[in-house]
């Protein structure tokens, strides 16, 4: 869909000469229609106010009003994230984009300087990761400018007016509308290529998919209160069947999911990432396999671009640079794949744990400068790993679905230049719920551990860094809570050795992980006092407030390891590798490399998965002398800090 050729009906001032008391006792009538009741106030009570937005935008621009809540809901659930834009330069409700004006084009990745592969056997990768400047951004990345257009309001206003906001996108779904030679009718069925275009994507499937995830939100109706306090509501409309015919002329691209392995849930294309040689020696960007015969896969690992769609797409078909397995784009949730699932990708910055997952790119900026992401890509990122747990076995917790800034390094040295996407703006609650695994409380007898779970909207840690280093990020909502070495918010943050070898205290920088947890986490209980609840972190004890009437951490059951009765402390490992004896001749023997952190007695720490230690040689762009060597050394994963780690299970006892 391209904006630009939507050709605005009527000027200006006949724009706003349509703004008149016959709009706004359109809106009253239709505000039952939308599911709310109208306010007797001519501007009603501060919980109705974006509800009246939609209800005057609909009436004044001619658009259904379910069909314009519904579309906004799949951008942004109704918030306005304070007038804050997107991962992809969108503001307010409606996600009308300003790219230009949000964000910078150069990626700058979780503020790591990994080496993306993390294999010992070979020289690191750390390619140049500035993405290619677009001498033109593409029109989905800027409707706000032809909103303004249409609606005559100031491109300002559009970003930070919420009101102002809905407006615009009522009037780009009408521009829509017109576009594709259709009336403005009132009939929500009409509307199905208009909706279509309204995503931004340029070919039909894309398109398609997201006009049918906006008539399912029809469908069953929604209601929720919004990141501003207010109340919103739209009714159900169970029956509701749209024209799927009208998208035909639409004039868009028809793009095949041949060679692709997703659903057909989602809207996918096959766009390869290139196994070249080139040079002596040198060759890329990932590594050929044969999993799950090979080697099992345990992980999908959460990234976000650091960049934008099209610089990113020309980044991962450069066999000099890195690679991974999808990409989601951030305002339709169209998906590329790249490397196929039996193939190993080079993203995580830890060989071991590139060997045994997918990696999923989603467009969108950290701290960019305060990122949220659409609703769309989260549910087509749901759908996409819903669809990689059945069909690898991976179980949908926190464990196995990690984010890249839940990686661990592999060596002491690698700690500090460790990924941090996607960072404390992704919400994992809501994720975990469209996996249809939502976290909750989970009682047993004697259980002492917790699962981090506060309110994503309310939970408004303090964050440094996003735009200047040291200043103070926008308010926002996050899943990660903050740790301190008392429970006292005075108090010094617990220190990380590992990122801060002198002894630095942590910061309160966006990417600074040595001093916070994140939704979905499970740690064991340490102590508690008054609203302070104590967990093993680090070899430390760390404090977090966790209030009991705003509680940001529930109970939970599971199993902990804990050093064997007679050591004083035992090793922390950033990958799971094999002892020296399992190597056969011709591969030469990996470290087990200890990291610099202790589990000391009588600390606990959550468990994961029990593991034989494994390692997948292949430096070599022919795959001949490839091996997957499985040793008989076996491992817990555990949540030992921000990331996971690893211990050796001879050093643990399991405490059920």
């Amino acid at each position: 869909m391209h904006w630009s050729a939507i050709e605005s009906k009527g000027t200006t001032g006949d724009r706003r000469a349509r703004r008149t008391a016959g709009a706004v006792a359109s809106a009253a009538l239709l505000l039952p229609l939308l599911g709310a009741a109208p306010s007797p106030s001519a501007e009603g009570a501060p919980a109705t106010g974006l509800q009246r937005a939609f209800a005057a935008a609909a009436a004044e621009y001619h658009v259904p009003g379910g069909v314009l809540l519904a579309v906004s809901y799949l951008q942004s659930r109704w918030d306005a994230h304070a007038g804050a834009p997107s991962v992809s330069g969108g503001y307010g409700p409606m996600h009308l984009t300003d790219a230009r004006t949000a964000i910078t084009e150069t990626p700058h990745h979780g503020d790591g300087t990994e080496d993306a592969r993390g294999d010992g056997s070979r020289p690191a990768l750390r390619p140049d990761v500035e993405a290619p400047k677009d001498s033109e951004l593409p029109a989905r990345l800027k409707t706000l400018t032809r909103a303004a257009d249409l609606t005559g309001l100031p491109a300002e206003r559009l970003r930070t007016d919420a009101a102002a906001n809905v407006a615009g996108g009522a009037a780009l779904l009408a521009a829509a509308q017109r576009d594709l030679g259709e009336p403005l009718s009132d009939d929500a069925a009409d509307w199905y290529g208009a909706v279509a275009r309204f995503s931004g994507a340029d070919d039909t499937a894309t398109a398609a998919q997201y006009a049918d995830d906006v008539y399912a939100v029809l469908r069953a109706g929604e209601e929720r209160t919004t990141d501003s306090g207010q109340r919103v509501r739209l009714a159900a409309r169970p029956g509701l069947r749209p024209d799927t015919t009208r998208l035909g002329g639409a004039g868009l691209r028809t793009a095949s999911a041949e060679g692709t392995e997703c659903p057909r849930t989602v809207s996918c294309e096959w766009i390869p990432a290139p196994y070249e040689e080139f040079g002596e020696g040198d060759y890329g960007n990932h590594d050929l396999g044969d999993r799950p015969a090979s080697q099992s896969i345990k992980y999908i690992v959460v990234h976000d671009t650091e960049g934008t769609w099209d610089g990113v797409l020309n980044l991962v078909q450069d066999p000099t640079y890195v690679s991974w397995n999808y990409t989601l784009r951030s305002t339709d949730g169209h998906i590329a794949q790249h490397v196929k699932a039996k193939d190993v990708a080079w993203h995580a910055g830890n060989w071991y744990v590139n060997a045994k997952s997918i990696g999923l790119e989603h467009e969108g900026f950290l701290a960019a400068p305060d990122a949220w992401y659409t609703e769309e890509m989260y549910r087509a990122s749901a759908r996409l790993v819903k669809y990689l747990s059945r069909k690898y076995d991976i179980p949908l917790d926190r464990q196995h679905v990690l984010g890249h800034d839940n990686v661990p390094g592999p060596t002491a040295s690698t700690i500090p230049g460790m990924h941090t996407d996607p960072g404390p703006y992704w919400d994992w609650r809501h994720y975990f719920t469209l996996l249809g695994h939502p976290f909750h409380a989970t009682l047993g007898k004697g259980t002492d551990l917790v699962t981090v779970l506060p309110d994503f909207d309310t939970n408004r840690p303090v964050y440094t860094g996003c735009v200047t280093k040291g200043e103070p990020c926008a308010a926002h909502g996050s899943s990660e809570v903050r740790l301190h070495s008392a429970p006292d918010e005075g108090s010094p943050l617990v220190k990380d050795i590992g990122l801060y070898p002198n002894g630095d205290a942590s910061t309160t920088g966006v990417n600074d992980v040595g001093s916070r947890v994140s939704t979905g986490q499970r740690y064991a209980l340490a102590g508690r006092q008054g609203d302070w609840t104590a967990i093993w972190y680090l070899g430390q004890k760390a404090w977090f407030k966790n209030p009991g009437k705003r509680p940001t951490a529930v109970r939970a059951s599971g199993p902990a390891v804990t050093p064997k009765d007679g050591l004083a402390e035992i090793p922390v490992y950033g990958r799971a590798y094999p002892e020296k004896e399992a190597y056969p001749a011709g591969v030469p023997v990996q470290a087990v490399s200890p990291l610099p952190y202790k589990v000391l007695a009588g600390q606990r720490y959550a468990a994961g998965d029990k593991v034989p230690g494994e390692y997948f040689y292949s430096p070599t762009f022919d795959t001949t002398p490839h091996r997957v060597v499985i040793g008989s050394d076996m491992y817990y994963e555990i949540q030992f800090g921000h990331r996971v780690a690893f211990v050796r299970a001879a050093d643990v006892d399991l405490v059920p």
